[in-house]
């Protein structure tokens, strides 16, 4: 079988060109094929998704993705009675099952998606890499020698080898991005609210996070959003409804649009330093072609983001966000978690968290506000930024690992390799990951797209009317 979207998965299965049981089938064949030397799917749920598939082959269903494949990460989303690991050993060991489907899962399923099984991440998605104690390393199809992203590595990874259409994922401080970056993919994080948390949770770590999936179509990331976006009795703030349905948005190119970009960061040592070659080229690559179609495009940096706060600040939060989870891991393990239960990192991290005082977790958030509205004055003057995704070409496995002596140093150098993507995570902003170059070595080089808060509309369009300029390709599926 070729490696049709989910779109035109749910397209087949409608037809009656293929049935839901040999979509299933193929993916189960393409995880048991490859998957234990790329390491993406840690959790297989074969048995039951043949069973759904079964039932579903018998029973057609309007459902609009009835029957087509997908993966969700083992972080955030729960399914019911599945094990829910987070990437910890000791989750794994308890076994810790969930005891509900999370609100997307259940959004999923009732449009028809057949879950194959869970993905590989990052311990508690810390690392913009998914090597955790828990599991063996997602490995980058293009170069299995190489890290997918993260933390929803497994989830790109899984994308990009063709083992499904679109899987799961979510996005902290680029987590949908970053992968959808090393892995070539399309990877949009919505804006704050925009998905609802339910049953279980409000927000986390004070709306940093947000959930939706990784895809290889503009229009699957459209179609998925349309499903998931929209309040839940009890959600603590919501993302105004779109004017139309997101798939709407693919239908007419945008009126020519003033696109700034940028392509440099500011280091730990509070230095201004480029993005490696290759990242500045793809930046290059898509403001060409973005002014092909007709936009205006101009050099045009951020200024509020090269202020020195912003990592002690984000981190503050980050590591309040740690000292929890590991607080939480306690209350789950039924005593208080230890130091031999997580990595060196985290432990260090949760460390840290606990020394943030209740006035300064709020102090940062206050500070990150302030941040937020001096940057959205940018989008009084631009309609998108332009970004490379992240600093460099995809990581050697190994790169965030922290030696013994220097337990923090996967974070810093997560920094270093990621810092166009966290501070709309803290604004809330929606923003993109683009497959649009690859460097010489044939590995994916993303570029990020940032619009103004709630203006996903503006980033498909955008989307489809560059991918429709250069079809994306996904060389790495097999």
């Amino acid at each position: 079988m070729q490696h049709p979207d989910a779109t035109a998965c749910a397209e087949l299965v409608r037809s009656g060109a293929v049935s839901p049981r040999e979509l299933v089938d193929d993916a189960i064949g393409r995880i048991q094929r490859d998957n234990a030397e790329l390491g993406l799917v840690n959790i297989e749920l074969f048995d039951s998704a043949r069973a759904t598939a079964a039932a579903y082959t018998q029973t057609p269903s309007t459902a609009p993705f009835h029957g087509v494949p997908i993966l969700i990460k083992d972080l955030g989303a729960t399914v019911a009675g599945v094990l829910q690991t987070g990437g910890v050993l000791p989750l794994k060991q308890a076994p810790n099952l969930a005891a509900h489907d999370s609100h997307l899962v259940a959004r999923l399923r009732a449009a028809g998606f057949i879950i194959v099984g869970k993905t590989t991440t990052s311990e508690f998605g810390i690392l913009p890499s998914s090597e955790p104690p828990a599991w063996p390393p997602a490995r980058n199809p293009y170069d299995p020698t190489r890290s997918t992203g993260g933390s929803s590595g497994g989830s790109a990874g899984a994308v990009a080898a063709g083992f499904v259409p679109l899987a799961h994922a979510s996005d902290g401080g680029g987590s949908i991005r970053i992968p959808a970056s090393c892995c070539g993919l399309f990877g949009l994080k919505p804006s704050r609210g925009r998905v609802s948390f339910a049953p279980d949770i409000g927000d986390l770590n004070g709306g940093l996070v947000n959930e939706h999936v990784v895809t290889r179509t503009v229009r699957d990331s459209a179609a998925v959003l349309d499903l998931l976006c929209g309040a839940v009795a009890g959600d603590p703030y919501a993302a105004p409804p779109p004017a139309r349905p997101y798939l709407d948005e693919l239908r007419a190119p945008p009126a020519p649009l003033k696109i700034g970009f940028a392509t440099r960061h500011v280091d730990l040592e509070g230095r201004l330093v480029e993005a490696h070659p290759d990242c500045v080229a793809a930046v290059a690559h898509t403001a060409t072609l973005l002014a092909a179609l007709g936009h205006h495009v101009e050099p045009a940096e951020i200024e509020t983001l090269f202020e020195p706060e912003w990592v002690p600040r984000f981190l503050s939060i980050w590591v309040a966000g740690v000292a929890h989870n590991l607080d939480e891991l306690g209350r789950v393990l039924g005593r208080p978690a230890e130091e031999r239960d997580v990595e060196l990192l985290t432990w260090s991290l949760g460390q840290l968290g606990n020394l943030i005082s209740a006035s300064g977790y709020i102090d940062a958030w206050r500070w990150i506000h302030g941040a937020a509205r001096r940057i959205a004055k940018f989008w009084d003057r631009y309609d998108l930024w332009l970004t490379p995704t992240v600093s460099t070409p995809p990581k050697p496995l190994g790169t965030f690992r922290s030696p013994p002596d220097d337990p923090l140093a996967g974070i810093f150098r997560a920094a270093e390799f990621a810092p166009f993507t966290p501070p709309f995570n803290a604004t809330g902003q929606p923003a993109v990951s683009l497959p649009l170059y690859r460097n010489a070595a044939g590995l994916p080089i993303g570029t990020q797209l940032v619009a103004a808060m709630n203006r996903e509309d503006l980033l498909f369009a955008i989307s489809a009317q560059l991918e429709a300029a250069q079809p994306f390709v996904h060389a790495a599926l097999r």
